[in-house]
């Protein structure tokens, strides 16, 4: 797999996602098999660029290449100017975003909305590769509406402009999250454009991303809600492609491990008051399906101090019986 210049180490990608995709995270999702992992969503206006929660999305320090920047905005000026000024700070990659359904995103006439308005689309595109000679891609969804889908018109409209690669939610902005993803436009897409194409939406087990490459020819798969609190899904799905078989669930040693390495790159990423505060999501999510991991969560809540929230972890894990997770039964899951 290739972006431009970049060969990557396999086709299992990160979504970018606002809030939950820092640099801590995506280092761990690539020390975990990961094969590309885009940052955080940052805004194209300039009087943000120096804010202190816009340069931490850009903080690639220490990553593992190639280091990918995703912009969000609606002027073609603006979004030039912001990826000229990623690129001048070390990004290797320019994404553009065109697929988040977040309505304060919406509502600026960024992310998804913008698709209702493809003359703008065309001249967003246009700048943003011209602005650049590093390679551009583009993250966006089937259309706005089911009534309404124009992902094969804008995907060919950003392969005529020079976009190096696709990247199709297979959900319309009104949709958000609800329901299943569809994969019939991205295999359209796929078979209309000569670039690669990645496919995203539900995929969560290593099965369904076997069937969903074999479905839509799609390059690659991006990985977002499935990898939060289970980043070691990336090497999973790759020995299930490489195999055709499981690995076994990570022994609790081992999460137990990689929790205490994701803490620590955490709080030392936002420091004391914020990063007690933001790990407080990833925690959940690691222990949301185990037996106990709900009144653990709760737990979770009420303590401020980084080093009482990760002796709380440790004292968790160290409690556990047995050497591998252990889940709450399925229909407790799916209940809650």
């Amino acid at each position: 797999m290739q972006i431009g210049p970049h060969v990557l180490r396999n086709n299992l990608f990160v979504a970018p996602m606002a809030g939950v995709t820092d640099r801590p995270f995506r280092q761990l999702c690539k020390e975990l098999g990961a094969g590309y992992a885009v940052s955080e969503m940052a805004a194209s206006d300039p009087r943000l660029w120096q804010t202190e929660k816009t340069s931490r999305r850009l903080n690639h320090d220490g990553e593992m290449e190639p280091r990918a920047v995703q912009i969000a905005g609606a002027d073609p000026v603006m979004l030039a100017d912001c990826a000229r000024y990623n690129a001048d700070k070390g990004a290797q990659i320019i994404d553009i975003n065109m697929g988040c359904p977040v309505k304060k995103v919406c509502n600026a006439w960024c992310g998804s909305a913008l698709l209702q308005h493809e003359q703008l689309v065309g001249q967003i595109l246009d700048a943003v590769v011209r602005a650049v000679d590093i390679p551009v891609t583009l993250k966006f969804r089937t259309g706005w509406d089911r009534a309404n889908k124009n992902a094969l018109t804008i995907a060919k409209m950003a392969e005529a402009a020079g976009i190096h690669m696709l990247t199709l939610h297979g959900r319309t902005r009104a949709d958000g999250y609800k329901g299943e993803a569809e994969y019939d436009t991205i295999a359209a897409v796929k078979a209309a454009v000569s670039i690669p194409v990645v496919a995203n939406g539900d995929i969560t087990t290593p099965e369904k991303a076997r069937d969903v490459l074999a479905y839509t020819g799609a390059d690659a798969i991006m990985i977002g809600r499935a990898a939060q609190g289970r980043p070691w899904i990336f090497r999973e799905i790759a020995h299930f492609l490489a195999t055709g078989e499981h690995l076994p669930p990570p022994e609790i040693r081992e999460v137990k491990a990689l929790m205490e390495h994701h803490l620590q790159a955490h709080y030392a990423f936002y420091g004391e008051y914020l990063g007690v505060r933001t790990a407080r999501k990833h925690i959940g999510w690691y222990v949301q399906d185990l037996v106990g991991g709900e009144s653990f969560r709760q737990h979770m809540n009420t303590l401020t101090d980084c080093e009482e929230q990760l002796n709380a972890v440790r004292h968790f894990f160290d409690c556990m019986s047995g050497e591998r997770l252990q889940y709450r039964p399925f229909e407790e899951q799916m209940a809650a």
